[in-house]
């Protein structure tokens, strides 16, 4: 089969590898019916997070099971699945305590494991780890479905889990710090938490329209010396819960500028470049800060719900699709920030 790796840096290419196989009784076997890059695809990619040339890439994705192991038990041939951004064995502790990206026996796609930005994946712990979405062994899924449900497996669980660290509550001011596709899927949560009011503080003005599309009130720029201001004079002193999906410095940083006291810092955009925080700060004005990788598992069967009732549809992220034979292009549109979210198709 073919699978996407990283040589070196700004370097993906396709290339031919072995075909997936049942290794235990947990496994099972997925054809890759979509896939996406992911800004956090970009770290490695830019040279900014070590890898090793040869690494696998792509940990969004969602396919079809061809073959199960003989202790599958949840799953089998044909269904369709959402598959989280990490795999977990679902019994430990942190497994128990919804906490699936901390199970010491999972593991995150690609690297040395499969990556999803190819044609099929071997997943552990299937049973755990996959969520069936429907078991139709002789029907294609459908490609509008395909895109609703991609931004599911990360972009989407990563903005509810955003939403929730941050403590948005209903009829609350949340404000959203990225214009990424984390960023405007914590709109849409912060919409489903029924905030009265969604403020986007974004970099990219051409992203505006979108945004409000997805329920956002207030779109701001992140660099306009006046955005602060505005956000704490119309908030009554700032927002209750401010939802970081950013992952930089200076997105911290505005995060405390935005956030009231007593309020809530919900961090979830991949730290890279972060070497300070200002504890006093937070000490000073009783801000907690809540912060960690998103354990998406926990967030799939209700975001699946939502999605097939029609209440929900995240696929405005993906604003490019190309096929897997065009993923140096699929990187290249989004290190250029030409693209908001890249899917590509098997």
């Amino acid at each position: 089969m073919r699978a996407t790796v990283l040589e070196g840096v700004g370097q993906v290419r396709l290339v031919d590898v072995p075909d997936p196989v049942i290794e235990r009784p947990s496994d099972a076997l997925v054809r890759v019916s979509l896939a996406a890059v992911c800004g956090s695809d970009l770290w490695p990619f830019r040279g900014q997070e070590s890898f090793t040339p040869g690494d696998r890439m792509g940990h969004e994705w969602i396919g079809v099971v061809e073959d199960v192991g003989a202790g599958v038990t949840r799953l089998r041939a044909g269904d369709l699945v959402l598959a989280p951004f990490a795999f977990a064995d679902g019994t430990c502790r942190p497994c128990r305590d919804g906490l699936f990206t901390s199970c010491p026996d999972g593991g995150f796609w690609g690297g040395h494991h499969d990556g999803g930005q190819a044609e099929a994946v071997r997943v552990p712990f299937a049973d755990s780890t996959l969520v069936p979405v429907r078991a139709e062994a002789d029907a294609e899924p459908d490609a509008e479905l395909l895109r609703r449900l991609l931004p599911l497996t990360d972009v989407m669980a990563t903005g509810a889990h955003a939403v929730s660290l941050a403590g948005v509550r209903p009829g609350s001011t949340a404000v959203v710090l990225g214009d990424g596709a984390v960023g405007l899927c914590a709109v849409l949560a912060a919409r489903r938490a029924r905030a009265g009011r969604i403020i986007l503080v974004g970099r990219h003005p051409d992203r505006g329209d979108l945004a409000r599309r997805m329920g956002a009130t207030d779109v701001l720029a992140a660099d306009d010396p006046a955005t602060a201001a505005f956000v704490r004079d119309g908030t009554e002193g700032g927002a209750g819960g401010v939802a970081e999906c950013a992952g930089t410095q200076s997105a911290l940083d505005l995060a405390l500028d935005l956030v009231r006291p007593g309020g809530t810092i919900g961090s979830v955009g991949v730290p890279n470049g972060v070497d300070r925080v200002d504890l006093y700060c937070l000490f000073r004005h009783n801000i907690a800060l809540r912060a960690g990788v998103t354990p998406a598992r926990r967030y799939l069967e209700p975001l699946l719900a939502e999605v097939l009732a029609g209440r929900l549809d995240p696929s405005p992220v993906l604003s490019t699709e190309l096929p897997l034979d065009d993923i140096a292009t699929a990187y290249r549109a989004m290190d250029t920030r030409q693209a908001i979210k890249t899917a590509v198709r098997p």
